[in-house]
């Protein structure tokens, strides 16, 4: 096949157009009231730890950043720096199955020291959902084009992504926050 072959970037298309559309569709079936406490909840937290596995850890890193540059105090949980949870913090996983060893022994530990748990999962039954205070469910029907075009955990990663941000969105509203705040805490002046 040349560079110039009519198959070239076919499945860059599809799958482009197969991932936005799903995320999309499981994001809009997301109860609004979970987000509102959600948000309640990290808004009120004195520490905010958040915990993912994999490619969901990638995303939580990169919502707790998002968490420290709105002005609230967020760790990574498993980083050398990170304190430990305590009655009154809250907790967010990312768990795409919502059934490894890690993230379930993880909510057992925030239960136990009182603290508050939020669980973003792909299945609402879960172990780990059953855990929660707080659950935010993106689930992804089975179809026949998912393997080839969105393998593995990409729809629950790419709507973690979306999830994650969109709550960033609402956090800096309720706190009265800005892109302009949020900057002056950024790593690197921008």
């Amino acid at each position: 096949m040349s560079a110039s072959s009519p198959e070239n970037g076919r499945a860059f298309l599809h799958a482009e157009r197969y991932v936005g559309e799903r995320v999309t569709e499981a994001l809009a079936r997301i109860d609004p009231t979970s987000i509102v406490r959600a948000v309640e909840i990290l808004t009120k937290a004195p520490q905010i730890f958040v915990y993912g596995a994999g490619r969901s850890g990638i995303i939580g890193r990169a919502f707790a950043m998002r968490l420290v540059q709105a002005g609230l105090r967020a760790y990574v949980i498993g980083e050398s720096v990170t304190p430990i949870v305590r009655r009154g913090d809250a907790v967010f996983i990312l768990s795409g199955q919502g059934e490894s060893y890690s993230s379930i022994q993880t909510a057992n530990i925030v239960r136990r020291e009182g603290a508050e748990l939020i669980v973003l999962t792909g299945r609402a039954g879960s172990k780990l959902a059953h855990a929660a205070t707080q659950l935010l469910v993106v689930e992804f029907p089975e179809d026949a084009e998912r393997a080839r075009y969105a393998p593995l955990g990409t729809l629950f990663e790419s709507a973690s992504l979306r999830l994650t941000d969109a709550l960033i969105a609402e956090l800096l509203r309720a706190r009265g926050e800005t892109e302009d705040s949020m900057r002056r805490r950024h790593a690197i002046m921008v």
